[in-house]
């Protein structure tokens, strides 16, 4: 899954896409180095980020999404936690939503994915984008976000949404430390339990860099690379990530190495 984020403000690209036509080239380009979706969004989920109005919002990814739709072989994802923007983006042609919130900042939300028939990412957070990392304290770390995870499935059924259309996401760097993270990724495999498709988002976060002594966004590669590597070889099977080419090539090796001789065909 490529990032495009169309705002001002993200924490690793803000400002390099908000022109409609870098940010449609810049998804075609991650097309071409091997992305099977785009998750195109238009509000910061920054730690400390302020929200945007659904207007805003919507001025920022719908024209994006009706022009890319045109031009694109694969399926865009709205990276969006209000109803009404996923709405005008599945209006303007995007085919997944991918809500940080796992269904409950907008109580609408199940049922527009339900009545449109898309996938859906239900995603862990602790708090919200404003206060997620202030201090985020857990007694069990693991079991808190499955149940959550649990809960938003069963937002999701009884909404109508299809299990097959269901994909959950633990949150990293989403009301989480350096120590929680690091724990989500070693304990993934337990998340295949859910029996649904597992998407991880590593990519340049902030915890690689503190631990690798505070380094600036464009040094998190090799860092961003081993969360990857694992996170495929304990049971991710999305990777939401900004270096495209470079993740396509770790993920290759990682699965071939996790499922050998059933990969190769794959791989070949």
């Amino acid at each position: 899954m490529g990032i495009l984020n169309v705002t001002p403000d993200s924490f690793s690209d803000g400002g390099l896409y908000c022109d409609k036509n870098k940010a449609i080239a810049h998804a075609l380009r991650m097309q071409d180095e091997g992305a099977d979706m785009i998750d195109i969004g238009g509000e910061s989920t920054r730690p400390g980020a302020e929200t945007v109005s659904i207007n805003e919002e919507i001025k920022r990814v719908a024209p994006v999404i009706k022009e890319l739709a045109k031009r694109i072989k694969i399926p865009v994802s709205i990276d969006t936690y209000k109803s009404a923007v996923a709405e005008a983006a599945l209006s303007a042609g995007a085919s997944i939503v991918n809500d940080i919130s796992g269904l409950r900042f907008d109580p609408r939300m199940a049922s527009v994915v339900a009545r449109n028939k898309v996938p859906v990412v239900i995603m862990h957070i602790k708090g919200t984008p404003k206060n997620m990392q202030k201090n985020p304290i857990y007694t069990a770390l693991i079991p808190e976000i499955m149940d959550y995870l649990r809960e938003g499935i069963e937002i999701a059924r009884n909404a109508g949404i299809a299990d097959d259309r269901i994909i959950i996401d633990p949150g990293l760097g989403f009301g989480k430390t350096i120590e929680h993270n690091l724990e989500i990724i070693k304990r993934l495999h337990e998340f295949t339990g859910f029996e649904k498709p597992i998407l991880l988002g590593p990519s340049r976060k902030s915890f690689i860099s503190k631990m690798l002594g505070d380094l600036p966004i464009t040094e998190r590669l090799e860092g961003t690379t081993s969360a990857v590597a694992i996170g495929i070889f304990n049971g991710a099977n999305i990777i939401r990530v900004h270096d495209v080419k470079a993740m396509v090539r770790v993920a290759k090796i990682a699965d071939g190495i996790k499922r050998g001789n059933e990969n190769l065909a794959q791989v070949f």
